[in-house]
This record gives structure tokens, sequence and C-alpha cells, in this order.
């Protein structure tokens, strides 16, 4: 069975092959990382849990983004999330709810002590998701803000 995550109004899953008719039935498209992380996943099924993730509407089964990790977690525990929302869905929460979810998924494990991001310096969106589930600040350069949030950060 595939690992799937439930929150109140979203299911995520690691994005598989078997995902594939589901995006091309919605014509779903938001970037070059689905495609990306199949060809990687072809190469090393260890990335499976450590790449995409679709994001899907609990009450109309559509996709309405992808999430995920950069990668397998490091030598040091640490893994890299992103994510993005098709723009009809952005603005209700979504984005917060499964970053969320997927942050508390990848720190309740033994593989992961810390989970970090990065956004652009102007995406206020963005932004204020990583300050809502509690990221902190850890550096700022002339175009981007590195965030990071650490096992301890959550509340058990």
């Amino acid at each position: 069975m595939t690992m799937t995550i439930q929150t109140n109004r979203l299911t995520i899953v690691p994005y598989t092959t078997e995902w594939t008719p589901l995006v091309l039935e919605q014509c779903y498209e938001n970037g070059p990382e689905l495609e990306n992380h199949l060809i990687e996943l072809a190469e090393n099924p260890a990335l499976l849990l450590w790449g995409s993730w679709l994001v899907i509407h609990q009450a109309d089964g559509y996709i309405i983004g992808d999430i995920g990790f950069k990668g397998l977690p490091s030598e040091d525990h640490t893994v890299e999330i992103g994510y993005g929302l098709l723009d009809c869905y952005q603005n209700n929460g979504y984005a917060t709810e499964a970053v969320g979810a997927l942050v508390d998924w990848a720190l309740s494990r033994a593989d992961v002590l810390t989970v970090l991001a990065e956004t652009s310096s102007t995406n206020s969106a963005s932004i204020r998701i990583l300050e809502k589930i509690e990221f902190k600040k850890t550096s700022v350069s002339d175009t981007s803000i590195y965030w990071s949030c650490y096992q301890t950060d959550i509340s058990s």
C-alpha cells in the first residue's frame, strides 16, 4: 500500500507512475518536478518518499499542487522541502496544511532532525506559510531567505 498523509481537506501521496493517469486526465501541470522525480525514482527507488508528492483536494479529487523533498536525508539528518499549488487554489490555507503535514511526517522519522526551505525574498505567500508552521529564518541573501525547522521545534 502506498504511503498516504491525510489532513482535514487534503490527501498527500508520493508521486509514482500509478498516479500518472490522474495527472494526465486532469492536465495537471505545475513545472518539471513530477517528470524529473519519476526519472530519478526509476534510477533510485529509495527516493520514493523523498521526492515529489501530490496534493489532492479531498472534496473533488483534484490535484491542487505538489510538494516534496529535494532528495534523501543527508548524513546530518537534514532534508529540504519545496512546494507549489496551482494559482486557483492559493490563499485558502491549503499550502500551509500540506507543508505542515509533510514537515510533521518528516520530523517524526528517526532519519530526519531538520527540514530546510528556501523562499524568494519577495514571495510573501511562501514566507507566511513557513512562518505559520514555525520555521525559523537562518539566513538572508539579496534574493532568498533560508529557513529551518528542527525536530525539537514541533510540539509533541
